[in-house]
């Protein structure tokens, strides 16, 4: 059976913001995936982006990616820095109004992980919970001073040949978190894992099992 999404429209905080939505009849959780910078040409169909939409997919999961203001068909313009997490904020209440009682995870690439961790923490602050927090080469600078949701399950997955985000500011971010969490170091790998897909795979899936 082919498991395809559903394109769909959310109310956003600057209008309306473009989604792709799986629905998995008996899923054991939500899924929402952050796309890296679209001042850069990032967008929901990213490659990494469309990596992580199918495995959690193929975890059982209920999926939601989506463009931020300003990219595709999303109306609004690039704010680069809290205006995508309101977007983000916009789209997972989009995703828990379908299916109120099940756990969420958070999964972001590049700019896309400074969006997720920000949106966790927005979480946390109102009472919200969220299973697990997955950051693929997390843009680490935008991450300082950001509060995560600490009662996450948190993985870091970070290319040791990454071209856009310095691995080293990676491992200095993962270094001074006090809270457990997985730092995963993909070898010969540079920031959009070409040829190295199914690997990021292999290290997702288990993460969501």
């Amino acid at each position: 059976m082919l498991k395809r999404e559903t394109p769909i429209s959310i109310d956003g905080p600057s209008g309306v913001l473009e989604g792709l939505y799986y629905e998995e009849p008996a899923a054991r959780g939500l899924a929402l995936i952050c796309h890296p910078n679209p001042v850069k040409g990032g967008t929901m169909l990213n490659k990494v982006v469309s990596t992580l939409q199918r495995t959690a997919r193929d975890a059982g999961y209920s999926t939601l990616r989506f463009n931020y203001r300003g990219v595709g068909a999303s109306t609004g313009e690039h704010d680069m820095r809290f205006g995508e997490v309101d977007d983000a904020e916009a789209a997972l209440g989009w995703l828990r109004a379908q299916a109120p009682d099940l756990p969420v995870v958070l999964l972001g690439f590049s700019f896309g992980g400074f969006v997720a961790g920000a949106l966790s923490g927005r979480e946390q602050a109102r009472g919200g919970e969220i299973e697990r927090l997955l950051l693929v080469a997390p843009a680490a600078a935008r991450l300082e001073g950001v509060a995560l949701h600490d009662g996450s399950q948190l993985s870091i997955i970070q290319p040791a040949q990454d071209e856009v985000v310095e691995p080293e500011s990676v491992y200095a971010f993962s270094a001074g978190l006090s809270r457990p969490h997985d730092l995963l170091k993909v070898a010969e790998c540079g920031h959009f894992f070409h040829g190295k897909l199914v690997e990021l795979k292999e290290l997702v899936a288990p993460r969501l099992a």
